[in-house]
């Protein structure tokens, strides 16, 4: 019986090859990405029936090595002889144990970076591929991989069943991929059918499905070399082959999984939960369940709610049949009838010229120098061109800054949907098409105004026409789109130049306060000169009327002295002296004698010696002298 199950093992080995080859002919041939998958999980079934079909043949030659020992130490009676060195009298057992110890778990180690780097390089290219399905060559290559599902299916079920009835560890690895394989080639085949039948995202998606099939076997190895090096060896205890996946052996038998939850329910309950008849019952007319679940699911699909504030489009084998308004509705069951969402009555939202940055968003402080968005920049006009010396300053060349600048603007754009069909139809990705014209029409409008103007004075009239042209455009290509509001915020220069742009504003903004206290100063140095002047204008006209009249006075009073001499002239002198006497004598104590009848010196002593006010000093009497 060994013999035979090496020769299934050999069998299942050509088979995997031969089948893989022809599959990978065939995905070539139909281009289909499906088929890529399914020819890495063949070519992984090929690797496993070779390590299994090898470690049979090392198996055999062991058994037939034991064999002829023992008929040898029959045919001498002598034992000893071979109980001494059995490292050099079983080379066969030695092959066995070196290819278990040192090439299983290499070969586990392969299968894994086959796996992982599989599934990752597949996952890319049919991320960026924008091949598909070639429909010329679909009919043959759907029938193609159906033969090759058939194959798989007979020779890995024969294949399963001997080594689940026989306990052939060896066989039931490659086996299970022969079976699972078979699988694999029918969904292919049906994924082939899908793009046949006018859906091409069919096999795009099973093909990543098989993706994440290779991944999850990836991570299973992973886990299965891990507990291989510290699974505890127990001499004569045979361990189960690394290569053989479990997930690969549920894939080929999932009524194995069935099984295995019937043993966990007896070991549970404690009785035979899986001799009832109700597990019976369920298990008998479990596949006659999952078809009614599945008719259920498929039934559901002909009822559709549509919430409030949209709408949709309802198709009928690809064409629009309708657009439904909220409420429940009834259509034809999937595929036939099929139904897409719109919010036409929510106002939506795009961004032009930067992406929203959540973390960004968070601080309360924007800089320019800092970048808080993913900004983009634009070309603005430049009307005032600044003179900017050449490097070279021993000459008088000078240049001219260019006439645009770039500027940095952030700018919500918020439409409403007006026309679902025009929406839906008259464009492909239409969401995407208005956000490209909204970014056009922005760039063609700053391309024409000026940088100075639309970073203050003009950024509401700015808005307002670039909301009328990004309208324009909608109408247009018929989006069936209202454009509500298009904001015009955040405008500045790009980060790299904003510190320097910060500088010649600030520069300006110097000169211009220099230019106004210079204007003021001046104005209040003329007006203080000027008020000088008038005052000293008006002094001098005042002192010049004083003097006049002042000579006119003297003038005058000298005329009217002359008759006064005339009529007195002794005693216009007199008058004149005591006149002159009192002027001197002014400031002068003066002492007044009352009796005549004394004949006392006099003796006046002019020269002031004391104050007059410390001669006048008024003393207040002080309370405690004061009489009672």
């Amino acid at each position: 019986m060994e013999r035979n199950v090496q020769k299934n093992g050999l069998v299942n080995l050509v088979a995997g090859v031969t089948i893989f080859i022809a599959a990978f002919v065939v995905t070539c041939f139909v281009n289909s990405l499906a088929g890529q998958a399914c020819s890495i999980f063949l070519g992984l079934g090929v690797l496993v029936a070779f390590a299994g079909w090898f470690q049979m043949r090392l198996e055999e030659n062991e058994r037939l090595e034991k064999l002829e020992v023992e008929e040898l130490a029959r045919a001498k009676g002598e034992t000893t002889l071979f109980e001494a060195k059995d490292a050099e009298v079983f080379p066969a057992q030695r092959a066995r144990e070196q290819f278990e110890k040192f090439f299983v778990p290499g070969f586990g180690m392969l299968l894994f970076l086959l796996e992982a780097g599989g599934a990752w390089l597949l996952w890319r290219w049919i991320a960026k591929t924008t091949n598909g399905v070639v429909p010329d060559r679909a009919l043959a290559s759907l029938a193609l991989f159906g033969i090759f599902a058939l194959l798989l299916f007979l020779l890995g079920r024969f294949s399963v069943t001997i080594a689940r009835l026989e306990n052939h560890r060896l066989l039931r690895p490659s086996a299970s991929f022969l079976l699972a394989g078979a699988y694999v080639c029918f969904f292919t085949a049906l994924g082939i059918a899908g793009v046949k039948a006018g859906f091409p995202k069919v096999d795009f998606w099973l093909a990543r499905a098989l993706c994440v099939l290779l991944g999850l076997m990836a991570a299973e190895m992973l886990v299965t070399l891990l507990l291989e090096i510290y699974r505890p060896r127990v001499k004569g205890r045979i361990a189960r082959p690394i290569y053989d996946s479990r997930l690969v052996g549920l894939l080929a038998q999932p009524e194995g999984l069935f099984t295995t939850a019937a043993q966990a329910l007896d070991y549970q309950f404690g009785f035979k939960v899986s001799e009832t008849w109700f597990f019976r019952l369920l298990q008998q007319n479990l596949p006659f369940l999952v078809l009614a679940q599945l008719a259920v699911l498929f039934l559901s699909t002909c009822v559709v709610f549509i919430d409030a504030g949209e709408q949709a489009v309802l198709e009928r084998f690809g064409k629009p049949v309708g657009v439904l308004e909220p409420g429940a509705h009834f259509k034809l069951p999937w595929p036939a009838d099929r139904i897409y969402l719109y919010h036409t009555d929510q106002i939506q939202i795009f961004d032009v010229g930067f992406t929203p940055d959540a973390q960004s968003e968070q601080t309360k402080t924007i800089l320019w120098s800092v970048s808080h968005t993913k900004e983009e920049n634009f070309l603005v006009g430049n009307r005032e061109q600044i003179a900017i010396k050449g490097e070279n300053t021993d000459t008088n060349d000078t240049l001219k800054a260019p006439p645009v600048s770039l500027i940095t603007v952030s700018i919500p754009v918020q439409f409403q949907i007006t026309n679902i069909l025009a929406w839906a139809y008259n464009n492909a990705e239409p969401a995407n098409l208005l956000q490209d014209l909204a970014t056009r029409e922005v760039v063609h409008y700053l391309a024409g105004v000026d940088l100075n103007d639309v970073m203050s004075h003009t950024r509401l009239e700015a808005a307002q026409e670039l909301r009328s042209q990004i309208q324009a455009a909608v109408d247009e290509y018929h989006l069936g789109a209202k454009i509500i509001f298009v904001g015009l915020q955040d405008i500045h220069p790009p980060v790299k130049v904003a510190g320097d742009y910060e500088k010649v504003v600030g520069a300006e903004q110097t000169k211009l306060a220099r230019i106004l206290d210079a204007r003021a100063m001046a104005i209040r140095t003329n007006a203080l000169a000027g008020a000088q002047a008038f005052t000293m204008t008006n002094v001098a006209d005042a002192t010049r009327q004083r003097l006049s009249v002042s000579a006119y006075a003297h003038a005058a009073l000298f005329t009217n002295q002359i008759p006064a001499f005339a009529a007195a002239p002794s005693v216009y002198r007199q008058r004149k002296y005591f006149q002159a006497f009192a002027d001197a004598t002014a400031d002068a104590r003066k002492y007044i004698l009352l009796v005549t009848n004394t004949q006392d010196v006099v003796i006046f002593n002019l020269e002031d010696k004391i104050r007059e006010d410390l001669l006048n000093l008024n003393v207040p009497s002080s309370p405690n002298n004061s009489s009672p």
